[in-house]
């Protein structure tokens, strides 16, 4: 029997959107703090977003090379229980930053065609050496900037051994989910261009329809 495959939507910004995530069953949703994203919450609208959420479902932070210090700041008056550093940070950066606020942290890889499944794990290797509070591989493609870009990468560059624990991203929607769990078979997906009437404004029939593919997905043998 395959594994549920947690979902997470990210970039949400209004409370009607973190709303229709948790009722179509996500397991965790998405604050971007890159306040160059259209996707931007500031802390103050963020911590309105995470008392919305109900108990079991987990709040991310995505930060883009932002200090210890900014990060400390943001989550003292919107605890995110989750950082997700997707810029240029090193390995100890990201490992002082979450034990600074004492959280558990994602890294975001933003896969190059010429990278090989041997980059891959020994990146992994590395942010599990640099921290006890390393959760895992977030994988996305690469894309001039920060903070996804809506691409998708060549999934078959993820060694096997690694795609259950890595997080999913890059281009997803609710017409490449099943596929992409199929193939991959990863620990959790995350989508948010996927599922959006706009940059930042998410459509609540888009986020159903692709939790449906995903859970589709799980069901379906390997």
């Amino acid at each position: 029997m395959n594994q549920r495959t947690r979902i997470k939507i990210c970039g949400l910004t209004r409370l009607e959107d973190v709303q229709a995530a948790v009722t179509a069953g996500a397991d965790a949703i998405g604050l971007v703090f890159y306040a160059k994203s259209p996707r931007y919450v500031a802390p103050e609208t963020a911590a309105r977003l995470i008392a919305a959420v109900p108990p079991f479902i987990t709040t991310v932070g995505l930060f883009v090379n932002a200090s210890a210090e900014e990060i400390a700041d943001v989550v003292a008056q919107a605890p995110v229980a989750l950082l997700q550093f997707h810029g240029d940070e090193t390995a100890q950066q990201c490992a002082e930053a979450a034990m600074a606020v004492n959280r558990p942290f994602m890294r975001a890889l933003r896969v190059e065609s010429a990278m090989a499944g041997a980059n891959l794990l020994k990146y992994e290797e590395n942010y599990c050496a640099a921290s006890r509070l390393f959760s895992g591989l977030l994988l996305d493609a690469f894309v001039d900037g920060y903070g996804g870009g809506g691409k998708v990468f060549d999934w078959s560059l993820i060694p096997e051994e690694l795609a259950p624990r890595v997080v999913l991203s890059g281009g997803l929607s609710a017409q490449n989910a099943a596929d992409s769990v199929v193939r991959v078979r990863p620990y959790a997906v995350d989508v948010s261009s996927g599922v959006e009437l706009a940059k930042g404004i998410k459509d609540a029939a888009l986020i159903r329809a692709f939790v449906g593919a995903v859970r589709q997905a799980d069901a379906t043998p390997n």
